[in-house]
């Protein structure tokens, strides 16, 4: 079996309704049989820190340069999948990254972009670990006082 490790970002930038979360739209690959929506993320390069690998990935991915990292957010999950009859062992560490514009310029490796409310971005969200960060990311957020009931 096969270890990878990735590291990336739950994306947000604040509204006056609340935070509106960055969903990256993909395009079917070896590691996914369809179309689907997740957050930016990527593999971990040798030498590089996780929190590097997240601000690279989300720069590469989202051209956003000026996200900033809020403290004490560091979320890990673990997970299988399989590539032409291989089976991988993954752990992705995702932060929490305030933008500071709007304006997104994805990567051509993604068919697109949506910034959505928690609530939108929970159900557009295809996979089930993606879902569970953006909870723990909303949940940080109220803590902080940042999000509204």
């Amino acid at each position: 079996m096969r270890n990878e490790k990735s590291a990336g970002a739950v994306v947000f930038r604040m509204e006056k309704e609340g935070p509106l979360y960055l969903l990256l739209h993909y395009p079917t690959s070896a590691k996914a049989k369809g179309e689907y929506w997740d957050l930016p993320k990527g593999h971990i390069e040798k030498g590089e820190r996780e929190l590097d690998t997240a601000r690279r990935e989300v720069e590469e991915e989202t051209g956003l340069t000026d996200i900033v990292f809020q403290n004490g957010y560091c979320e890990r999950i673990h997970y299988f999948f399989q590539v032409q009859k291989q089976r991988i062992s993954k752990t992705v560490v995702f932060f929490l990254a305030e933008a500071g514009r709007k304006k997104v310029r994805i990567s051509d490796e993604h068919l697109g972009f949506r910034w959505l409310p928690y609530k939108e971005a929970k159900k557009q969200l295809t996979f089930v670990n993606a879902r569970r960060m953006i909870t723990r990311a909303q949940e940080y957020l109220k803590k902080a006082g940042r999000v509204r009931n």
